[in-house]
């Protein structure tokens, strides 16, 4: 049979899960957006445009996509 932990040891236990999977949420929003921004970095140093277009779309597609990744993925943990 399982043993039961105390009251105050599942608050405790329950408050490092919840803060692992936030920050580890964090981290990959931060990984989706640098990725591409620095994407379009490259494409445009790649393509000598004289306005950086593609980190400007880039940046902007990556920050909607770790948007909505961080919003699936929190709406599953539920």
């Amino acid at each position: 049979m399982p043993e039961k932990k105390p009251k105050n040891q599942q608050k405790i236990t329950k408050g490092l899960s919840n803060y692992a999977k936030y920050s580890s949420l964090a981290f990959q929003m931060i990984a989706i957006i640098l990725i591409g921004v620095f994407g379009g970095i490259k494409l445009d140093e790649w393509l000598k445009l004289k306005f950086p277009v593609f980190t400007v779309v880039l940046s902007l597609l990556a920050t909607g996509f770790a948007v909505y990744y961080v919003i699936k993925d929190f709406l599953r943990m539920k």
